[in-house]
């Protein structure tokens, strides 16, 4: 068998991927327009507040807009003219995808080991995309430890798939909504996870806080799509 030998100073060449997540109305949607030429996959209806960006986007409400949305994206010609490729949110995909097991399996176990499966297969599909930054969003999930300390992560349904999503990326970013010294609300990136709070910048070029401008993000760490 012939070894294909790479160097790893390529790899953000291939796109960055990230993972976003925080709060509703924290402006999740909203960083979609920072992206270098985005087309948007819209599982949650919600994109007013990129209306005057007039960015194009697909709307995915079942698992055959999944299925052709990814097809579109991996091979068509008009899809190569796009940079980014933002699913809008990937908690959203995991509530579609659900719902189409739980019609298909009357065992709800089933259909969560399904989802599991499905979502997996899913996000590695459209995380490996050649050649595209990738983003994903998805909502924010709170806990408690055993000591009661609050946690915050990125939230999915079922507890397996919310456990193994941020290993799926390189980069996995908390937009945060804090008040400064005079009381305005500020908006900012958290890359680097505190003990409550999850996220981690593989990539090492990231300061633990940045600004929410996925393109300032991409072109730090070095990605040229």
């Amino acid at each position: 068998m012939a070894i294909n030998l790479k160097q790893t100073g390529g790899l953000s060449a291939n796109g960055v991927k990230l993972l976003c997540y925080g709060q509703a109305g924290a402006g999740k949607t909203s960083l979609i327009r920072t992206l270098p030429n985005p087309v948007v996959l819209s599982a949650e209806g919600g994109l007013l507040s990129i209306q005057d960006a007039d960015l194009p986007y697909i709307d995915i409400t079942g698992m055959d807009d999944l299925r052709e949305a990814y097809e579109w994206a991996k091979s068509s010609t008009e899809a190569a003219s796009f940079q980014s490729v933002a699913l809008d949110s990937i908690s959203e995909v995991a509530e579609v995808v659900l719902a189409y097991e739980l019609r298909q399996n009357k065992d709800g176990r089933a259909a969560y080991g399904e989802l599991n499966t499905t979502m997996q297969e899913l996000i590695r599909a459209f995380r490996d995309l050649p050649g595209k930054h990738i983003y994903m969003s998805a909502k924010l999930e709170k806990s408690q430890d055993e000591m009661g300390k609050l946690l915050y992560n990125p939230g999915m349904p079922g507890k397996s798939l919310t456990q193994g999503l941020p290993y799926f990326f390189d980069e996995v970013l908390a937009l945060r909504l804090e008040r400064d010294a005079d009381g305005v609300t500020q908006r900012a990136l958290m890359c680097d996870g505190d003990g409550a709070w999850l996220a981690k910048d593989r990539s090492g070029k990231l300061d633990t806080w940045e600004a929410p401008d996925l393109g300032a993000i991409i072109a730090k760490i070095g990605g040229a799509a």
